[in-house]
């Protein structure tokens, strides 16, 4: 208890906490190809779709109203386990559930990890943004549609393919939302933008009716860092680069190039060598530094994807 501003101590304090846990249940759609079970070691790609705000209840016949469930519902066969969650009224789609809830498929199913995508409608084009931005790692490839967006974490879904889809005269979500988006990730060569001239906010039942989307999402693979052999000249990437407070360190050590960047807490790493000025840290693909070529064939500064987006310059 509080006695004139400081906390005093009751000797029974322990008695009033006790341990308790709790897990949120949450009801989905789940359809199996209809081959999943003829052959127990084959592994199927993934396809999770988010409903847009007017679906959230208790009913899951409302996540039938739109999307792929929609579409399976009135017979339609899918190369997909396909899974379509519902939200409680009020709710939001959160990233940490979504996780949470493809890592449960995962465990408890044949997932092909490399094969899992992500779709959603509205405010579900919003929750696959911020899934997929919290969670790149996880998808082989996302399809938003007239979702809410940020673009400045557009540098975090440079590896994962995107197809943004909205309508042109869309009132309740501005087109501008997804013409932001698309011209942040189009720097990273990873993005498809369709518009549709005419179309208000359903810009999605035209769109799930697309037999190319399916096609272009089960030719995608979750990327992987494949590390390659180092250029000779290793010391042309040795320097210091700086900017606003952050720093980094560029160095060889026994042959092999390493960095130190005080945004990692003085943390040193080996730089694994991807392409002629790309580098990881990690092999998960979000640690990566990209050195920038100037016109005399040096490098003038550094990208680092790692906490946050840096770009740094050479000093030295």
């Amino acid at each position: 208890m509080l006695n004139n501003g400081n906390i005093k101590t009751m000797s029974n304090s322990a008695s009033l906490q006790s341990k308790k846990s709790f897990w949120k249940e949450v009801e989905y759609l789940l359809y199996l190809p209809n081959e999943y079970d003829s052959d127990k070691k084959q592994m199927w790609p993934l396809l999770v779709f988010l409903h847009g705000s007017g679906e959230r209840g208790d009913n899951l016949d409302v996540v039938k109203l739109h999307g792929p469930p929609k579409l399976i519902d009135a017979g339609v066969k899918m190369p997909f386990i396909v899974v379509s969650p519902q939200l409680s009224n009020d709710e939001r789609w959160s990233p940490d559930l979504m996780a949470w809830l493809i890592k449960d498929l995962s465990d408890t199913m044949r997932v092909d990890a490399d094969c899992v995508y992500l779709t959603g409608l509205s405010m579900g084009g919003n929750g696959t943004w911020e899934t997929a931005a919290k969670y790149p790692e996880l998808f082989a490839a996302v399809a938003p549609i007239c979702g809410l967006s940020d673009p400045s974490t557009a540098w975090k879904l440079r590896h994962v393919p995107t197809w943004i889809f909205h309508g042109a005269k869309d009132p309740v979500v501005p087109v501008k939302h997804s013409d932001d988006m698309y011209k942040a990730l189009k720097q990273y060569g990873n993005v498809k933008y369709t518009v549709y001239p005419e179309a208000e906010h359903d810009s999605y039942t035209e769109t799930y009716l697309k037999e190319d989307l399916y096609s272009w999402l089960l030719s995608q693979r979750r990327f992987k860092y494949t590390e390659k052999p180092a250029p000779k000249e290793l010391e042309t990437f040795v320097g210091r680069y700086t900017s606003k407070g952050n720093s980094a360190e560029v160095y060889l050590k026994e042959g092999i190039l390493r960095i130190t960047l005080a945004t990692s807490v003085n943390k040193d790493m080996q730089l694994k060598h991807y392409s002629i000025d790309s580098f990881f840290f990690t092999d998960t693909g979000i640690h990566e530094v990209n050195f920038v070529p100037d016109k005399n064939r040096g490098y003038s500064a550094m990208r680092v994807y790692e906490r946050q987006y840096l770009t740094l310059k050479r000093v030295q």
